[in-house]
């Protein structure tokens, strides 16, 4: 199967929906944090494993946590992937942190923020010239 062909994606595909809803619903881990998202799936080719791309919104703390409770449920949630889809060979799970979540807030927050200054700084400038006048 080639990386960039329909079925690959669409493999990857159903596998991140599938475990995206696993881990929301099924796992009752509480090291897992509620807000936990599954950013994305890769699977082999030879459909042995899956890299799998999860986003935590919390502290590092909590990222740490949560990496570990994902890491001892994998054999749990890689037998509910087992029942959910009709796969040739369920994909041994590794669980990589992906912080582009939080990254991508971040940057929203600082633009918000140089919104927020500039327009102040407009609104200063117009009063203090029409107040000149």
């Amino acid at each position: 199967m080639k990386k960039n062909s329909i079925k690959y994606s669409r493999m990857n595909g159903e596998v991140l929906r599938e475990l995206s809803k696993i881990i929301a619903y099924e796992i009752k881990d509480p090291r897992i944090h509620p807000m936990t998202s599954v950013v994305s799936v890769d699977v082999t080719a030879d459909l042995k494993y899956a890299k799998v791309y999860v986003s935590v919104l919390g502290s590092e703390k909590e990222q740490k946590k949560t990496e570990e409770g994902l890491k001892s449920a994998s054999s749990h949630i890689r037998s509910c992937l087992a029942k959910n889809l009709n796969m040739r060979k369920t994909p041994e799970l590794t669980f990589i942190m992906d912080d582009s979540i939080a990254y991508g807030i971040n940057i929203s927050k600082k633009i918000d923020e140089t919104v927020h200054y500039e327009k102040e700084d407009t609104d200063e400038k117009t009063t203090e010239a029409g107040e000149e006048e």
